[in-house]
C-alpha cells in the first residue's frame, strides 16, 4: 500500500511538474523586424520570472500564417490586419514597438549616411530603371560624391514579409509608377535583383554583394555595419535614419482601439521624421484567455522596464498613452 501510495505521488508530482514547465513556456513566431528586441526582452524576463519565450524568426507572413491556424501562443506582424480581417480571424491585435525600415547600400566610394536619395530614385532603382550607380538622377542628390559606375543589384525579401510591406506601402504612396507596375503588401512580384530569406538574409546579401542595395530594419543594418543612405522625407528634408527620426514619425500616429490598432506610419509629415517607419504588432487568438493572459503579462513587463533596451537597439519604444489605451484594451477583452 505504501509503495503504491509513493508511486501514485511521485507521478502526481511528475505531472505537475510538466504542467509548470509547459505553463512557463511561451511560443511565438512571425516578423524579423522586432527580432532583436524580443529577443532581448524574453532573455531579461526569463532570468527574473523563469518564463521561456521562443520566438522564430519567420517573417511576418508565418506569424499570421501560424496564429491564425492557432499553433503558436502569438504571432507577430509588421503588416497590420484591418478590423474586419482580425474580426474574421478570431484575432486580437496591438502594437509592441516602433522601428524604422532603410534602405542599405554596399559602396566603397561612399560612407555611410553619405548617400542620399529621393522617393522617385528609390522607386526607380527598385523597378530597375536605374541600373547604374552614377546615374543622372542619383549624381543630382550627391554633389560631390564619387559614385561608381557600376550596375546595381538590388535585394529584396524573397519571404512574406512585414518589412517588405512597410517598404513597398512607403514605395507606393510616394510613387505612381510603383503603385501600377507592383503595388504593396508582404509579398510582393519585384521587377529586378535578388532574394534574401529574412532581414538576416537580405544583410547578408549587401553586405557580399558590391554595388548592391536592399532594405532592413534598421537594428540589422546597425548589427551588419551596413551602410545606410539618407532619405528626402514628405517634408522635403534630407534624414538620416535612427531614434530621433523614428520618434518624430511615431509621433503623428493616432492608433484606435476600436480598429484594432491597425494603423501605417510611412511618409509621416514631420519636418524629421524618417519616412519609411512602422509598428510591429502582437496577434493573439481569441478565445485563448489563459494564454493571452500570460503573453500580456511579458508585454506588459516590456513596456514597463523594456524602453532602456528597445532604445540600445534603435527601436522607439511606445508613448506612455499608447501604453495606457493598449492595456485598456487587455482589459476589455478580459485578459489583463
Amino acid at each position: 500500500m505504501k509503495t503504491i501510495l509513493k508511486l501514485t505521488l511521485i507521478a502526481a508530482f511528475v505531472l505537475s511538474s510538466a504542467y509548470a514547465h509547459a505553463a512557463e513556456t511561451l511560443n511565438g513566431a512571425g516578423a524579423t523586424f522586432p527580432f532583436p528586441v524580443y529577443s532581448a526582452w524574453a532573455h531579461e524576463y526569463n532570468k527574473i520570472t523563469g518564463v521561456q519565450l521562443n520566438y522564430q524568426s519567420i517573417g511576418s507572413g508565418g506569424g499570421v500564417r501560424q496564429v491564425t491556424e492557432r499553433t503558436v501562443d502569438f504571432g507577430a506582424s509588421d503588416d497590420p490586419s484591418r478590423p474586419e480581417q482580425i474580426q474574421k480571424d478570431g484575432l486580437l491585435q496591438f502594437p509592441a514597438v516602433i522601428g524604422g525600415v532603410v534602405p542599405v547600400v554596399n559602396l566603397e566610394s561612399v560612407q555611410p549616411g553619405q548617400l542620399k536619395l529621393g522617393p522617385e530614385s528609390l522607386c526607380m532603382i527598385f523597378l530597375g530603371e536605374i541600373k547604374y550607380w552614377d546615374d543622372a538622377k542619383v549624381k543630382k542628390m550627391n554633389p560631390g560624391v564619387k559614385l561608381p559606375h557600376s550596375e546595381i543589384t538590388v535585394v529584396y525579401r524573397s519571404d512574406g514579409s512585414g518589412t517588405t510591406a512597410i517598404y513597398t506601402n512607403y514605395l507606393s504612396e510616394t510613387c505612381p509608377a510603383w503603385k501600377e507596375k507592383v503595388g504593396a503588401g508582404k509579398a510582393v512580384k519585384f521587377p529586378a535583383g535578388i532574394g534574401g530569406k529574412g532581414n538576416e538574409g537580405v544583410a547578408n546579401y549587401v553586405k557580399r554583394t558590391a554595388s548592391s542595395i536592399g532594405y532592413v530594419e534598421f537594428a540589422y543594418a546597425k548589427q551588419n555595419k551596413l551602410n545606410f543612405t539618407q532619405l528626402k522625407n514628405s517634408a522635403g528634408n534630407f534624414v538620416a535614419p535612427g531614434f530621433e527620426s523614428f520618434e518624430d514619425a511615431a509621433a503623428s500616429g493616432d492608433f484606435d482601439a476600436k480598429k484594432d490598432f491597425y494603423l501605417w506610419l510611412t511618409n509621416a509629415p514631420g519636418k524629421g521624421a524618417w519616412p519609411i517607419a512602422g509598428a510591429t504588432f502582437i496577434l493573439l487568438a481569441k478565445e485563448k484567455a489563459d494564454v493571452n493572459k500570460n503573453v500580456v503579462k511579458f508585454f506588459d513587463w516590456a513596456f514597463k522596464n523594456g524602453d532602456a533596451k528597445a532604445k540600445e537597439l534603435v527601436y522607439v519604444p511606445l508613448p506612455a498613452s499608447l501604453k495606457d489605451k493598449i492595456r485598456a484594451y487587455w482589459k476589455a477583452k478580459g485578459i489583463y
